[in-house]
């Protein structure tokens, strides 16, 4: 336990779980959606759906999408601002299996008309945890930098990877694989001790057997 953890985050909102957890799962929803979406289907689960609306759940996750941080004092208003930038959104309730129970899933539509797609819980204290994304069981907190590499599950892919991290002084935090079927679609979460360069993801995107490279830095503007 850190001094974190026992004063809570800096935040707009009655609850550092429903409010600046909320906050911080949308900003990361917008995050790796890339952009300000322009669709969002917002779906409550347990006592985000039961008790989140007097706790501003919702209007705090609007704001993250809007890409308003936790101490943000816009948070009350981001309905309105959603209004005022053409975003549109739908808020209900979902039942969804074997997750926390401060828990909501995302489905992000942006200009560009990419999609996102992402079930987040809040643990309390403001910390998250991303828990699926684009249907694939994952599990990081955004509190690190993070890249998630969508590939190809054949052998080499994960080797390649690490030593190219390497050979950039890169330092693994954490890693975790993860696949939908053998030979199928692979992801790899990576969470990593510093940022990573524009030239590294680059090389990185244009590497044999990767399909796509999704990068989250929360500290980046």
């Amino acid at each position: 336990m850190n001094l974190f953890d026992i004063l809570g985050p800096i935040m707009v909102g009655p609850s550092s779980s429903h409010t600046a957890g909320a906050a911080r799962i949308g900003f990361v929803g917008y995050r790796l959606l890339g952009e300000t979406p322009v669709k969002a289907k917002i779906e409550l689960h347990g006592s985000f759906a039961s008790t989140g609306k007097g706790h501003g759940t919702d209007k705090a996750l609007v704001a993250g999408l809007l890409g308003m941080r936790p101490d943000d004092i816009r948070i009350p208003k981001s309905f309105e601002i959603a209004q005022e930038r053409g975003m549109e959104f739908e808020i209900t309730s979902v039942y969804l299996k074997d997750v926390h129970p401060n828990s909501v899933r995302l489905t992000l539509t942006g200009k560009s008309g990419k999609v996102c797609t992402m079930i987040a819980s809040s643990l309390g204290g403001g910390r998250i945890k991303v828990c699926s994304l684009e249907g694939i069981e994952v599990s990081f907190s955004g509190e690190y930098p993070t890249l998630i590499v969508n590939n190809e599950d054949k052998p080499g892919c994960v080797t390649r990877v690490t030593s190219l991290l390497s050979e950039r002084s890169i330092n693994i935090a954490t890693m975790q694989l993860y696949r939908d079927t053998r030979g199928g679609e692979a992801v790899m979460v990576i969470e990593c001790d510093q940022g990573v360069p524009e030239p590294f993801l680059r090389e990185l995107k244009s590497m044999e057997g990767i399909k796509k490279v999704t990068y989250l830095n929360m500290e980046e503007e």
